[in-house]
């Protein structure tokens, strides 16, 4: 069945995909919505007057998730307690659900967060290093990795060790990034944790290929002392056209309010088999009945064998934003997340082109798209990235600049975006420059 612009207008959630039958077919998402974009533009509530170029930070929510979350909200307002009893189990599973979906995993391997801060510090806070491991990740990571490796490094006796992936950004390539993480793993090596977008550069590391490397690695290894691959995979999650089983790791840590466009303070980590096995819960779950029937029973197994649910942790929250990111994943599938990723990288590309022809802005991210995705980094020079970027919010063209010792400025072009805004944050910068 194909989509008009009326049904991407009136997407809804659930009810949406009930009365269109489902999901339909890439082939007649690709005919409706590659012909109006404009259509999916209009689901944002985006100030006109600015160009957006922000989606990196935290989303916008889209029409079918702003709807999803006012229902619930609404009913919580009414009647808080009955409407939380009767509804969190259900839509909590359906959340997982539409997690596992969309990743290719069953849903006793999703776990639910905040945020990706939140899921990289329950895995790598939880994770079973013993005195003497090690802990291999590389200069190029954000705090967040860096911050939570240090403390497990502190908790269990581990070493940590950071590595460069490259020496020159401008002459990058797939080999280059694997064959330096091959080299750097040594007998001690128990996790390895990247980053697959930097938020820096723009880099978009070949997962899948680091994953076949360790694979080969792990060969010769006792299960105990093979490496484990934990990816903070938030720029390239709702990007790229990728499934949990094709980047292959044992961990991918992820904020859904970010290109996704899911509920702001919504995240997930999907845990491969080997993963569950390797890693501890950390935070107690409400989602979980086998633990809190453990607690009522008084018993000290925890409730059985770790999964998704037990990762998961508990506490009250925002249940309406919670609730509503099925209405993420739903909107992302009925577009048609190849869609979704071909849009974006065009995108990427034509503003990295206009970029590059401005005098004195030299573009940082690499023009392959196979190492790169929605982040577009650069200098302008005898500028200040600060500067660059306060001078752009002058001329309503809303970048950032990426908080890193070697800082540059960023634009995040992405489907609520458009090619004469592509064209207008370039003619800012002829200015600026």
């Amino acid at each position: 069945m194909p989509i008009s612009r009326r049904d991407v207008l009136g997407l809804s959630g659930a009810a949406a995909l009930a009365a269109a039958g489902g999901v339909p077919p890439a082939a007649a998402q690709d005919a409706a919505v590659a012909e109006d974009w404009e259509a999916v533009r209009g689901l944002f509530a985006l100030s006109g007057d600015k160009v957006h170029m922000s989606a990196m930070l935290i989303a916008s929510h889209p029409a079918p998730v702003r709807a999803a979350i006012e229902e619930h909200r609404r009913a919580l307002d009414a009647d808080p307690v009955e409407y939380l009893e009767a509804n969190n189990a259900r839509l909590g599973r359906a959340a997982r659900e539409a997690a596992g979906r969309y990743l290719g995993v069953h849903p006793s391997h999703v776990a639910l967060t905040d945020s990706t801060t939140m899921g990289v510090g329950i895995v790598y806070g939880g994770l079973r290093l013993r005195e003497g491991d090690e802990v291999l990740t590389s200069s190029h990571d954000y705090y967040v990795t860096h911050e939570s490796l240090r403390l497990a490094a502190r908790r269990t006796g581990a070493s940590l060790r950071r590595i460069d992936l490259y020496d020159d950004i401008e002459a990058v390539s797939e080999d280059e990034i694997v064959g330096r993480i091959v080299r750097a793993v040594g007998p001690r090596t128990r996790l390895l944790a990247l980053t697959w977008v930097h938020s820096s550069t723009g880099l978009k590391l070949p997962a899948a290929a680091i994953a076949a490397a360790l694979r080969d690695v792990n060969a010769g290894r006792d299960e105990a002392d093979q490496v484990l691959f934990g990816l903070d995979g938030v720029h390239g999650f709702g990007v790229e056209d990728a499934g949990f089983a094709e980047l292959g790791c044992d961990f991918l840590m992820a904020g859904c309010h970010k290109w996704l466009f899911g509920p702001r303070g919504t995240g997930i980590v999907a845990i491969g088999s080997k993963g569950l096995d390797a890693v501890a819960p950390t935070i107690p779950s409400f989602t979980d009945d086998g633990a809190f029937a453990a607690w009522i029973e008084g018993r000290d197994d925890g409730g059985g064998g770790n999964h998704g649910g037990r990762m998961s942790p508990g506490g009250f929250k925002p249940f309406e934003h919670l609730w509503a990111l099925p209405a993420a994943f739903e909107l992302h599938e009925r577009i048609g997340r190849g869609r979704v990723a071909a849009r974006t990288h065009a995108l990427a590309t034509a503003l990295k082109r206009a970029l590059a022809e401005v005098p004195g802005v030299s573009v940082r991210t690499p023009r392959d798209e196979r190492l790169s995705a929605g982040i577009v980094s650069f200098d302008v020079g005898g500028r200040s990235p600060a500067d660059v970027v306060a001078g752009m919010r002058a001329r309503r063209i809303i970048g950032s600049v990426a908080p890193y010792a070697v800082p540059h400025v960023r634009l995040t072009p992405s489907i609520r975006n458009s090619e004469a805004e592509i064209a207008r944050a370039a003619d800012a910068l002829r200015e600026i420059a």
